[in-house]
């Protein structure tokens, strides 16, 4: 039973998941027609959720194995190898011991960090140091892909991430693997949008016209507002649509930040009674409040001339022209060149993000909280 019926984190159901119709539709005409996809939308935008909803496909889940693979925390090829196992035989095993034995058979430079149930489940208990091979494991896994008796989707995001790792040449390798697998269609899903339009569009690099590009943006209002008021009418509770759409505008319709308010929303309103616009500021009040330790410890760790510029482009809202002496005498920063090389921190860090020259401090509630501190 769902207590709460905004999710926030991972994939319940098509009854909690709204819209994407026509983005569902067109990711899956393209893969079964046998094309890669490069899926560019900014964080919190709802990419995963969009790759969950088209893996739950009634029509998908029958025909072919998927598998969801994050690497946003990976940084080197023996972490990729290990979120890359560890992602797959989660997915495999729901469809039986024989299946996921299958994956496991293939995987012998692993054999010892994985252990069997009584009944033959395989579970994994790889550590980081147990990939010793790397090139070796993900051999394996892309045989065992190639070999897979269906075909698979095989969706890696965060993929940008790969460019990051020492060597320099994790994409190359990765182009390798991916041309010369026929039994597999991939979905290379990214934030940033100039690491991916460099990685996929740039000539010089491996996979450049290797996928169909497609973007996402926010989900239409007219479609999340009755999505919100069956959720709530659905459980005896009640909110308008001006309350709904005031949550939207707030957060410009980035659905995380929509859905996380709308979940505070839902749990402070009773039962048989209707939420108001009232609550906002509780609602915000609330979630900051959970989050302080976090944002305290996050700006503690910025050296001082980052969290100058951090807080300037906090205030600002949608920062231009950071190096500009106008910026720089508006908000007290030392100079052009230390913001210089403290926005390239602040983008490294992810606590900022850049849009076509667009500044913005990436968590809105992080950015909520450091406004509340001034």
């Amino acid at each position: 039973m769902i207590n709460n019926p905004f999710i926030l984190y991972g994939y319940e159901s098509p009854k909690y998941f709204c819209d994407r119709v026509g983005e569902t539709s067109e990711l899956k005409r393209l893969l079964v027609n046998g094309n890669n996809v490069a899926l560019v939308a900014p964080r919190r935008i709802g990419k995963t959720g969009l790759i969950e909803n088209l893996f739950h496909q009634r029509d998908i889940e029958r025909k072919y194995y998927t598998f969801l693979i994050d690497i946003y925390a990976t940084k080197n090829i023996e972490e990729l190898v290990a979120a890359m196992g560890a992602s797959m035989l989660a997915s495999l095993r729901p469809r039986g011991v024989k299946v996921a034995q299958r994956f496991v058979n293939f995987l012998t430079s692993l054999r010892t960090g994985i252990s069997f149930d009584a009944v033959g489940n395989p579970s994994w208990n790889v550590e980081i140091g147990d990939v010793r091979q790397p090139r070796t494991t993900l051999d394996e896994i892309f045989h065992y892909i190639s070999e897979a008796d269906k075909p698979c989707i095989v969706a890696i995001d965060e993929f940008q991430t790969v460019s990051s790792y020492a060597g320099g040449n994790m994409e190359a390798i990765l182009r390798t693997y991916v041309q010369h697998c026929r039994n597999a269609q991939f979905i290379f899903s990214g934030s940033q949008r100039t690491m991916m339009s460099e990685m996929f569009l740039s000539p010089s690099r491996p996979f450049y016209q290797s996928t169909s590009m497609m973007s996402i943006g926010s989900i239409p209002l007219d479609k999340y507002v009755p999505f919100a008021k069956n959720l709530f009418e659905e459980s005896g509770k009640y909110v308008s649509e001006a309350v709904v759409a005031s949550v939207y505008e707030r957060f410009e319709g980035v659905t995380w930040y929509v859905q996380r308010v709308m979940n505070e929303f839902f749990s402070l309103t009773p039962q048989g009674a209707e939420c108001t616009d009232q609550m906002m500021e509780t609602a915000i009040a609330n979630i900051l409040r959970s989050n302080e330790f976090t944002y305290q410890s996050l700006l503690f760790q910025l050296p001082p001339k980052q969290k100058e510029l951090l807080l300037a482009i906090c205030k600002e809202g949608k920062a231009r022209n950071v190096t500009s002496s106008a910026f720089v005498r508006k908000y007290h920063l030392p100079s052009s060149s230390s913001v210089q090389s403290a926005i390239k921190g602040l983008l490294e860090k992810n606590f900022v993000t850049s849009t076509l020259g667009v500044y913005e401090v990436y968590d809105k509630f992080f950015a909520l909280w450091l406004l509340s501190q001034r």
